[in-house]
């Protein structure tokens, strides 16, 4: 990519990851990623604008229905899709069909955009993690193949051990920390081209090992709050996203935030 390279603007589709859950404002908002790194590239370029139609709980099938083809009429110099992984969390899923919807949402962005940007999202460490783990590989190989065919960019965060650090994941076990999401939009800015702001990739320092005790208590909490709740909404067919609308669902001119 060339560096220091000039963009005008931005869209970001997908799911929770994109909408910027579990990075947690003042006012109860949330912030992500992709806020982080529009607010850089604003600061870089006047009248940069950003669209986010990310919305929480959206699988793959959804995402091209309600966002892309909303994104491509934006004619954006970026787009990001990030979308898939909520469908390879479902006890069931049909995964040529999502590698076809994926297939589908690429090729009627790639036109639309100057640059696509994919990703092979980061995981946490633990059993579920080991659980799903190949139908992740098997979605991020295809989005690999999809990229080499369209010249998408690819973000690789599965790669990096550091973003599968506990520590850098909620207590919901399913979204990033602030300090994630810090780094995401570090390596989606690096993969385009602009000079580093630091080394994404760096590991947190080390850290003791928590008291059994604390772990058990960590873990009720887990299965009371985000776990069970979770799992009910599967079994009825429900999502986090129903009836929510995007944050930015137009592509505006990027103000800074004024409050924290």
């Amino acid at each position: 990519m060339e560096i220091n390279a000039t963009y005008t603007s931005l869209v970001a589709l997908g799911d929770s990851f994109t909408e910027g859950m579990s990075d947690l404002k003042a006012d109860g908002s949330y912030r992500g990623w992709a806020d982080v790194l529009a607010g850089r590239l604003a600061a870089r370029t006047p009248d940069f604008r950003y669209a986010n139609l990310a919305v929480r709980g959206k699988l793959i099938g959804q995402i091209v229905d309600e966002q892309v083809d909303l994104a491509a009429g934006m004619k954006a110099d970026v787009v990001t899709l990030v979308g898939g992984l909520n469908d390879t969390l479902r006890p069931k899923v049909d995964m040529v069909r999502v590698r076809d919807l994926l297939t589908e949402a690429v090729e009627r962005l790639t036109p639309s955009c100057e640059q696509l940007v994919l990703m092979r999202s980061p995981g946490r460490q633990g059993p579920v993690m080991e659980r799903f783990r190949p139908r992740m590989e098997e979605l991020f190989t295809h989005l690999d193949e999809l990229a080499a065919r369209h010249g998408a960019l690819v973000v690789d965060l599965y790669g990096a051990p550091a973003l599968a650090d506990p520590r850098l994941w909620d207590v919901d076990r399913l979204h990033l920390t602030s300090e994630g999401h810090r780094r995401v939009a570090e390596a989606v800015w690096q993969t385009l081209g602009l000079p580093p702001e630091d080394d994404w990739r760096t590991p947190l320092p080390p850290a003791g090992r928590p008291a059994w005790a604390n772990r058990r208590i960590a873990d009720a909490r887990f299965a009371r709050e985000h776990l069970g709740p979770w799992i009910g909404r599967r079994l009825t067919g429900r999502s986090s996203g129903d009836g929510r609308a995007p944050k930015r669902p137009e592509l505006l001119p990027y103000e800074a935030p004024t409050g924290p």
